[in-house]
């Protein structure tokens, strides 16, 4: 019985099971040497499962593209090489095909990032021009009410015996 004289079986760790802290009962024990055969895959780092509440869609950059395009014709020249690359790159190899027709025509600008869904349709120098008409009513309509009190205090003081001489605003000048 392992030399225990309670019948007590010891885990690879030297503590009884029962009192193994919580990381060493979920995690295997790791070395640097490899393992057998049916420990490789317990011991392989899995992917996170969990899923983000919003994708978001990944943009590249011209030079990225044409970076990896480069290790893509070298990496091809090897066995598995170029597969080696799009995993650890996280590509599709249609991400590549087409890359590499638009680096054929020659469309560097086609390899930037182009923003998504619909054209805008507003028209910068339109809104400049409703701005300026919604402007030219609110003092249209000042100067109205502001022609309005003048023409009642013409009124009261003519009224009251101290008339206001008309004046042509041309003459002013």
């Amino acid at each position: 019985m392992n030399g225990n004289s309670l019948g007590v079986v010891l885990s690879p760790g030297g503590l009884p099971g029962a009192e193994r802290s919580e990381g060493e009962r979920s995690e295997p024990q790791r070395s640097a040497a490899p393992g057998k055969a049916g420990a490789d895959s317990v011991t392989r780092v899995r992917p996170d499962p969990e899923v983000v509440a919003k994708a978001k869609r990944r943009t590249y950059t011209a030079e990225y593209k044409q970076r990896i395009l480069q290790e893509a014709e070298v990496a091809a020249t090897t066995r598995g090489g170029l597969g080696a690359l799009l995993r650890r790159e996280g590509l599709y190899s249609s991400l590549l095909t087409y890359w590499r027709r638009e680096r054929a025509h020659g469309i560097l600008e086609a390899l930037t990032p182009q923003k998504r869904g619909p054209k805008s349709k507003r028209n910068p120098m339109e809104e400049e021009v409703q701005k300026l008409r919604r402007q030219n009513a609110r003092l249209s309509e000042d100067l109205r009410k502001a022609h309005i009190i003048i023409d009642v205090q013409k009124k009261v003081a003519a009224l009251l015996g101290n008339p206001i001489p008309d004046q042509d605003p041309e003459e002013k000048s």
